[in-house]
């Protein structure tokens, strides 16, 4: 059993570290320098989630930013969420915790009224988003050393 709520206080946070730092800064070997920012810090526009199983251990993350925090990412479009730092322990993935996960992070963005979400997806993940209905857009880009792609996803309801 899978349960994902929004991060509500320093343990949940350290969670949803803990996970990043297993997938992107172990796993892939992202620096620890560029993979947390001012967007961790907790007054920033940002909603993070946390996926956990029945005993209540972290299983995944991902992350929101909304409003100003968001506006780089969307042209300055404040309407559009931004979903970054999504990310799934080896040990989980193929249970469905990343679609739990980014249902919870649009449903975030429902309750902002933000009308899409924006994303920079990695490459070999184009095709976990697209069967969500994210849709590419623009050039392969290079974050953090790897290839990604934008991607954005209209809300209804």
């Amino acid at each position: 059993m899978v349960r994902v709520r929004v991060a509500q206080d320093p343990t949940d946070r350290q969670a949803c570290f803990a996970v990043r730092r297993a997938v992107f800064v172990v796993e892939q070997g992202v620096s620890e320098d560029i993979e947390y920012d001012v967007f961790d810090e907790p007054e920033a526009d940002t909603v993070h989630v946390v996926a956990v199983d029945a005993e209540g251990a972290p299983l995944g993350t991902g992350r929101l930013l909304h409003g100003p925090a968001a506006a780089e990412r969307t042209g300055g479009d404040l309407t559009i969420g931004s979903l970054g730092r999504l990310a799934v322990l080896r040990t989980a993935r193929g249970r469905g915790v990343g679609l739990a996960l980014v249902q919870a992070v649009e449903e975030a963005a429902r309750d902002r009224g933000l009308k899409a979400v924006d994303l920079h997806a990695q490459s070999h993940a184009l095709g976990f988003y697209e069967r969500l209905g994210y849709v590419p857009y623009g050039e392969e880009m290079t974050e953090a050393g790897i290839a990604h792609r934008s991607m954005r996803r209209e809300l209804h309801g």
